[in-house]
């Protein structure tokens, strides 16, 4: 059974909207340092803000995942990754959020501890759209399902995270703002 592998490198590509948002960032960066700490200063934030946008992508372009015979191997740029064979592994879902751009899905397992893990380079965005998003996921689950029991298989309950949308996050915070805010009213009078 040949192993299917989904890489960051394959999955990512280079976006002129988030390089634009970079060289404007570093401009700021470069007018507020030139003014305050100097040329060695803006050259020392410079240097620093390149170094870590260098690291951002070149995690993002090594991270794969990997789903073999022996489980899936799940790696976020560094080494070789880990392994979660196929009895640890307990559901495989998507999760869908909302960005800025629309809606975003992402692959992700959960594991007989209760931890879940996304699967890297299986991402579908409006900044990097999988058109064979669905037939990536159906090819992970029939591989899961082939090679574990069905006993095995257990849907995890929804966590408070999951059940809270950010949408009831900020109404319940802006609940508790008001009895706040009407007691700092009353103190201050």
């Amino acid at each position: 059974m040949n192993e299917l592998v989904f890489r960051g490198r394959d999955r990512y590509r280079p976006s002129w909207s988030l390089l634009a948002v970079s060289l404007v960032v570093l401009a700021v960066e470069g007018a507020a340092a030139a003014r305050g700490l100097g040329l060695t200063g803006f050259l020392w934030l410079a240097g620093g803000s390149l170094a870590l946008l260098g690291l951002c992508l070149a995690l993002a372009l090594r991270g794969f995942s990997a789903v073999g015979p022996e489980g899936i191997t799940i790696c976020w740029g560094f080494g070789r990754g880990r392994t979660h064979p196929w009895h640890e592994i307990r559901w495989i879902d998507v999760r869908t959020g909302r960005t800025e751009g629309g809606t975003g899905s992402q692959v992700r397992i959960f594991l007989a501890d209760g931890r879940r893990r996304a699967l890297p380079g299986l991402v579908d965005s409006p900044l990097y759209p999988s058109p064979d998003f669905e037939e990536q996921y159906r090819r992970i689950v029939a591989r899961w399902e082939l090679n574990t029991e069905e006993s095995v298989r257990v849907r995890p309950r929804k966590r408070l995270r999951d059940r809270i949308t950010p949408t009831v996050a900020g109404l319940l915070a802006g609940l508790a703002l008001i009895p706040a805010g009407l007691l700092v009213l009353v103190l201050m009078r």
